[in-house]
């Protein structure tokens, strides 16, 4: 057995093969199914068999922004291996340059049995293996089901689950308590308005900015969607219509990117403009940044650098826009694709697909909480975990609330309770294509970095909020024709 690591840094009707859009409210689909207790035992759909020696499976993912979940996943696989005869190789690569290492493999025909990628996963659905069979099984063992997960896995066109979703993070806002206390509000922004007011206020009497990014990056591509749905914006409507551009839904946009533009004037500096997937981290641990919009991971690494800055970071949930909508972005996934050319390792891959959800309390822990589940109803296992038992946890849905309610990573003499406000995520919590599915077109409008340059271009003063959104919006038609002209998205032809 060798083994090895490298550093390439809704209402789904049961999950059938079905096109009918999910309601993005509906938070409890499934419910726990006969097989639901032979998850901890991570029984396979497939018919059960030893598999025969000098099998091997290849495995690729985007290195944790939490390192010891690196570590443990490596552990994990490894064991699954030597349980099943299984040669396990692990490669991990940095977030961005995933999309290009897919390609490239795919286009050689060759090289990892499973990819993890994120909402990009879409764009490769015709050279993908159909992953149905895994997510149906997984609904039937594993129950209740975060509602998104249909919508960044399952192509309604073509009819086809692209991929398997076996977790996802949440988007958040992280606030200096202690600078925004001074200012007059303890627990921090709850609406927009309130963040440039008391944002402006803060920079002028304490000399700290606004973290909200305007650059080619993942933190900047994500709030600059909350902000077009907190205004009530969208990319495209629910039938993959490109509608940033059009009649009422324009006219919303343009307030929203007049409001990026005034945050950018009033609150940052134009090193924003600049930024990397880490600069708003190292603002907030540097003490340089009074608000960003990010995961836990920047928190959980100020515990490790900054502890006294880590213990004055909480935590918000999106913001409210003008009329009170408040949305967030998944802010990263967890996409598993099967490429064609695994064809020969389908079975080995599904089942170690399944190992991994049945056993995900593991993996929410070695994340220190950063992956938040797609299968809230599967059981906690039994035994030593290598946590402490949490007393009525029956679910990962029950394990998850109580986590974050008493956060087991917490610091001595740290507030308890810090990561409560972030409970009801999955009822504020939506993804790229919303109020519709992510498919490809969403993915390439999102790797392009069209909104944060929409955004970017209005605040400098390059182009008007007006020409910015138009501008956004014909490249937005231009890559959703390409990809309706091949017959992966829906809407109506020009």
């Amino acid at each position: 057995m060798s083994f090895t690591r490298s550093t390439l840094s809704p209402e789904h009707p049961s999950l059938s093969r079905s096109d009918s859009p999910p309601s993005p409210s509906r938070r409890h689909i499934l419910q726990a199914g006969s097989l639901a207790g032979l998850a901890v035992l991570g029984v396979p759909f497939l018919p059960a068999r030893a598999f025969a020696a000098g099998k091997t499976l290849k495995i690729l993912q985007w290195s944790h922004f939490v390192p010891s979940y690196d570590k443990w996943f490596d552990t994990f696989a490894k064991a699954w291996g030597e349980a099943n005869g299984v040669q396990i190789t692990v490669d991990h690569i940095n977030i961005g340059d995933l999309v290009t290492a897919t390609t490239s493999e795919l286009s050689a025909n060759s090289g990892h049995d499973i990819i993890e990628l994120g909402p990009e996963a879409a764009q490769f659905t015709p050279n993908v293996l159909d992953m149905a069979d895994v997510n149906q099984q997984a609904a039937k063992q594993f129950g209740d089901i975060f509602p998104i997960i249909q919508r960044v896995s399952y192509n309604p066109v073509v009819k086809t689950w692209y991929a398997f979703c076996h977790g996802w993070t949440i988007d958040c806002g992280d606030y200096r308590k202690s600078l925004w206390d001074k200012a007059g509000m303890a627990n921090g922004p709850d609406t927009w308005q309130q963040l440039l007011d008391v944002g402006e206020k803060i920079r002028k009497e304490q000399g700290v900015q606004v973290g909200i990014g305007m650059s080619q990056e993942l933190d900047s591509n994500m709030v600059a969607r909350s902000v077009l749905w907190s205004w009530g914006a969208s990319v495209q409507d629910a039938e993959d219509n490109v509608i940033l551009g059009q009649g009422n839904n324009r006219a919303l946009a343009i307030e929203a990117v007049k409001y990026m533009a005034d945050l950018y004037h009033r609150t940052m500096t134009p090193a924003v403009f600049s930024w990397n997937a880490a600069s708003n981290n190292q603002d907030l641990i540097a003490g340089k940044a009074s608000y960003i919009v990010n995961s836990i991971s920047a928190y959980r690494s100020a515990q490790a650098a900054k502890p006294d800055i880590a213990k004055d970071v909480f935590f918000t949930g999106p913001l409210a826009g003008p009329k009170g909508d408040r949305w967030a972005n998944v802010h990263v996934l967890y996409n598993y694709i099967i490429p064609k050319f695994a064809k020969a390792r389908e079975d080995l891959a599904k089942q170690f697909i399944l190992h991994l959800a049945a056993n995900y309390d593991q993996a929410m822990y070695q994340s220190k909480l950063y992956n938040s589940p797609s299968f809230f109803g599967t059981p906690v296992p039994g035994g030593d975990r290598g946590y402490a038992a949490v007393q009525g946890a029956k679910t990962l849905k029950n394990l998850n609330d109580a986590w974050f309610a008493h956060d087991p990573f917490k610091l001595d003499g740290e507030a308890d309770g810090k990561l409560a406000p972030l409970v009801p995520a999955p009822d504020w919590t939506t993804n790229l294509g919303h109020p519709g599915y992510s498919n490809p077109a969403v993915g390439e409008v999102f790797n392009t970095f069209i909104l944060p340059n929409m955004m970017a271009k209005a605040a400098r003063g390059d182009l008007t909020p007006e020409q910015a959104v138009d501008e956004a919006a014909k490249q937005c038609e231009s890559i959703y024709a390409q990809w309706r002209g091949r017959g992966l998205i829906g809407g109506k032809k020009a």
